[in-house]
């Protein structure tokens, strides 16, 4: 696929260029797909390098905050009191989803599960495929009598801190058993690093469910299932309705950009949407005009690569907005 193709030959050039000028940033898995092709864009036009290593959002809030790395990457924003401690300025990058992918043979793509199922999916209740909660709401569609292997993430993710965060807040088993978090205490499964290793599995597992970044869905061509919204209308993984959930956001640069875009309000509005954000020392201004001249050029020339991997771009107010921070805190690239 070309997307796989692009990170490959990103990778590449950036590992093996002997130009000055190199950003190292770690993170999130969730918005590495993008990344990697923003970043040989990057290279290709300015000869600039920006390597970045998708380790999840647990590893690039620890390494930005040791200062290992130029910038961290987290799907979990973090709050501005933990900010002002690490010391850190916050921006988001670009908006995503999370889909909750199947593997089972001879089953339609789009299969209808309840919010409140999928978490009993996940807490071990419900079991078995041709279960009467998933069967009522697939009338004639023939469920297998297979066991369901969920697969989660092993490590601190971003991506899991916006999935448990959906589950916390439609299920009260959910909230009093688990909870929310980068990482959490899971009931069943098999763990896989990385939206990486969760798609890996899934493919690997037949009659397997988990929960990947829509981008990993097409790319592995996963099936996925339509959901339920805020007031319970079904609704299915389409970039159209992740567009109704994000246009919900509100930025403000007073909070560093801190929201959580899950479960907004529409009858359109796809439940499990999340903004995934850059994190800065504060400290180092020569090497963050670097990294923001690098998401000044993204934001002006990345949005169709984004679309293209199923990402919603920020809005042309919300980039501005975001300029006007890096203004407000010294940090804005040189003028072109």
């Amino acid at each position: 696929m070309r997307s796989i193709a692009i990170t490959a030959l990103a990778v590449a050039a950036i590992a093996t260029s002997s130009f000055a000028e190199r950003i190292n940033g770690a993170g999130a898995t969730f918005p590495a797909p993008l990344y990697y092709v923003w970043a040989y864009n990057y290279y290709k036009v300015t000869g600039n390098q920006i390597n970045y290593q998708s380790i999840g959002s647990g590893g690039g809030i620890k390494q930005i905050s040791a200062r290992i790395v130029d910038f961290g990457a987290s799907d979990k924003p973090l709050k501005p009191k933990q900010l002002d401690k690490k010391r850190l300025y916050q921006f988001p990058a670009v908006i995503g989803s999370i889909v909750v992918a199947y593997n089972v043979p001879n089953i339609p793509d789009n299969l209808k599960l309840e919010n409140k199922d999928v978490a009993d999916i996940f807490l071990g209740k419900i079991k078995y495929w041709d279960d009467k909660a998933i069967a009522e709401d697939n009338p004639g569609v023939k469920l297998p009598h297979k066991k369901i292997v969920v697969i989660h993430r092993s490590d601190g993710s971003g991506t899991t801190f916006n999935f448990t965060y959906f589950l916390t807040h439609i299920s009260k088993d959910w909230a009093s058993n688990v909870g929310t978090g980068k990482a959490v205490d899971w009931p069943v499964g098999l763990g896989g690093k990385g939206n990486e290793g969760v798609s890996n599995l899934l493919k690997q597992t037949p009659y397997s469910i988990g929960y990947v970044e829509y981008a990993y869905k097409k790319q592995n061509n996963f099936k996925a299932a339509t959901l339920q919204t805020v007031s319970g209308k079904w609704v299915a993984p389409t970039e159209k309705n992740f567009q109704a959930a994000a246009s919900h956001a509100k930025w403000s640069p007073k909070n560093h950009f801190y929201q959580v875009l899950a479960l907004q309000p529409g009858d359109n509005s796809y439940p499990i949407v999340a903004g995934t954000f850059i994190l800065l020392p504060r400290e180092k201004t020569k090497t963050n005009k670097k990294v923001t001249a690098f998401f000044d050029w993204a934001f002006r020339n990345g949005d169709e690569e984004a679309k293209r991997l199923g990402y919603i771009p920020l809005p042309a107010s919300t980039k501005d907005i975001i300029r006007k921070y890096w203004e407000m805190h010294k940090i804005a690239p040189k003028s072109k």
